[in-house]
Parts: C-alpha cells; sequence; structure tokens
C-alpha cells in the first residue's frame, strides 16, 4: 500500500443520508445496512439513526455524507461530518 492510499484516521467511518437539518451544526444521519437474520437466514434491511456534528453547516436534507466517530460533542453526538459525498434534492 503506498502513502497516497493509506487512511489517516483509524476511526470508523459511515456513509449516510441526511433526514433532517433543523438543528444548528447538528444533523441526523440514517445508515441504512442488510443483516442476516439468526433464524431464517434471509437478510433484513435495516438503519441506524446517528446524530452527527456539522460545524460549518455544509450538509442539507437529503444529502449523502461520509461520517466519522469521534469524541462525544453533547449527550447523544458522537460522530462528526467529514465531507458531502453528494448533493441530494432537499427542500
Amino acid at each position: 500500500m503506498t502513502e497516497a492510499t493509506k487512511s489517516t484516521s483509524t476511526r470508523p467511518r459511515r456513509v449516510g443520508v441526511v433526514e433532517s437539518d433543523a438543528r444548528e451544526k447538528s444533523r441526523k444521519v440514517v445508515v441504512a445496512f442488510k443483516a442476516k437474520h439468526p433464524l431464517y437466514g434471509k437478510y433484513v434491511r435495516k438503519r441506524s439513526v446517528l446524530q452527527v456534528h456539522d460545524e460549518n453547516n455544509e450538509s442539507r436534507l437529503g444529502d449523502t455524507v461520509e461520517i466519522e466517530e469521534c469524541p462525544p460533542v453533547s449527550k447523544t453526538k458522537a460522530w462528526r461530518l467529514v465531507r458531502v459525498i453528494s448533493r441530494g434534492i432537499g427542500e
């Protein structure tokens, strides 16, 4: 692996969609994934709703964003916005 392809951070990263941008410097991001059912073996769609710190209010409703785990910013926020991958339709 070359230096250009190495990740600078070892913290977990996720990709999700902004569900709410109503608050200042905070976003609600939905991370969707599939998990195998323990008994039936069928893949079931699941989702995690994460509170994300957006320092510069860059993201808007419907945007696809990359987020990274960080030390807690508040009671519910322990993730921060890394970048906006693509713009959504929004309002």
